[in-house]
């Protein structure tokens, strides 16, 4: 073909391919384009596809095909990030549905629970710990629009000691080996090797259960569960993969002991104390503290919902949540937000900021802990977090100023995740 015919096609490929492209313009009153930065006022995004392309002062005119979105005075600011729930559960499940439910069936309720979690504005969330499959299938459902919800950056089964919290426990011993998802280890080579299984079968990011926990009935306490060795080979292995390790830890030795290690997030984190928060400042271990859930346990407790078992456990740990949030401020730790929605009602995961308003953090603070701080944490700083051009469109609006008065973030009136309105 002639030069100029080639050229020719070359600019009508073109044409086609950005008359294809869909603009999304959205006018709002006032712009959060990043937590850690003033408010802007009356403001026009637009939006490409899946991304943001540009954000000025004032109302601009909108293209002639683009599809409008006008916000009034309406308070415009990044997509929210919830760095620990449960999509596949709702609270008050019993331990022993796990030997009658299928494992698709948390895919079910995990379709329920992403759309609630997505309208609740919440555009990214890390799935804190799931059957094999069901938020890998999430993960992909919500990807590609099948599925109404948030981006998932999704763990899989937790890594665990034999009888520990996160494996199976409260039935016989028959039985424990029939659910067992094989994400159990004793022993620094065998702990490698359940990483890089992990790994292969899809983990974004490998959770292990550092110390007892409350809610599992294995009734050993709240301490920790993994030896250094297991704690440093994982954390290595992971790290050599390209993947970070979030630790379900309760108790202060192994809250340390996991930080010492290079795992880079706690969760709960609840009897942190300073000389532990050194460890993680020094470390730069980040707290996720869930301080919702704990609400979410208080309000089923002594109501027969819980066995025992955990009612004991329960009671040892809720006269010190929110104390290592008041301290990890004072000491520089960076706190990173999660809920652990599943423990608690998902869609009711903005009640966290108030939370973390009560325990000393400002709403400035409050705010990056669920955007830039979070972003960070999950190394996607350059793409969610901020509304800045070539980031993801993930945007939330809220009437009023979350600046000023978090507990406007629990009621959201408007989401785009990815560029695509949520209804």
């Amino acid at each position: 073909m002639h030069k100029l015919g080639l050229v020719a096609v070359a600019a009508l490929a073109l044409l086609s391919t950005t008359a294809q492209a869909k603009i999304t313009v959205v006018y709002a009153g006032q712009v959060i384009t990043d937590a850690n930065k003033p408010a802007q006022g009356p403001s026009t995004i637009v939006i490409t596809d899946d991304r943001i392309t540009s954000i000025t002062a004032g109302r601009s005119a909108a293209p002639a095909d683009a599809e409008i979105v006008d916000l009034g005075d309406k308070t415009l600011l990044p997509g929210l990030i919830d760095l620990h729930v449960h999509l596949t559960g709702d609270p008050g499940d019993d331990y022993r549905a796990a030997a009658v439910d299928p494992n698709e069936w948390g895919v079910v309720v995990g379709a329920k629970n992403a759309g609630l979690t997505l309208r609740a504005g919440f555009t990214t969330v890390r799935e804190a710990g799931s059957a094999q499959y069901t938020a890998y299938s999430l993960r992909r459902g919500t990807a590609n629009g099948f599925i109404e919800g948030p981006r998932i950056i999704a763990a899989g089964p937790a890594l665990s000691i034999i009888g520990g919290h996160g494996d199976v426990t409260g039935f016989r011993e028959d039985v424990h080996a029939v659910l067992d998802e094989g994400y159990t280890c004793t022993g620094a080579i065998e702990c490698a090797e359940k990483v890089r299984k992990a790994a292969r079968a899809g983990a974004d990011v490998i959770k292990i259960t550092a110390t007892g926990g409350v809610l599992s009935q294995q009734a050993r306490g709240l301490e920790g569960h993994f030896t250094s060795p297991e704690l440093q080979s994982i954390a290595d292995t992971a790290h050599s993969l390209g993947l970070k390790v979030m630790a379900h830890a309760h108790g202060a030795g192994g809250i340390t002991s996991s930080a010492a290690a290079g795992i880079d997030s706690i969760e709960h984190g609840t009897f942190a104390d300073d000389a532990t928060l050194r460890v993680m400042k020094a470390k730069g271990t980040y707290l996720v503290p869930t301080l919702m859930a704990f609400e979410g346990i208080r309000e089923r407790l002594g109501k027969g919902i819980y066995t025992p078992t955990v009612e004991n456990k329960v009671r040892m740990t809720l006269g010190d949540v929110g104390k290592a949030v008041t301290r990890a401020k004072a000491m520089g730790v960076p706190i990173a937000f999660g809920t652990d929605a599943g423990v608690f009602e998902h869609g009711r995961n903005g009640g966290e900021f108030a939370l973390l308003v009560k325990y000393g953090l400002t709403p400035r603070e409050a705010l990056a802990s669920a955007t830039t701080v979070a972003a960070k944490l999950l190394s996607m700083e350059n793409e969610i977090g901020r509304i800045a051009p070539g980031l993801s469109a993930d945007m939330i609006a809220v009437s009023g100023d979350p600046l000023k008065d978090v507990t406007v973030l629990e009621k959201v009136d408007w989401v785009m995740a990815r560029g695509r309105i949520a209804e």
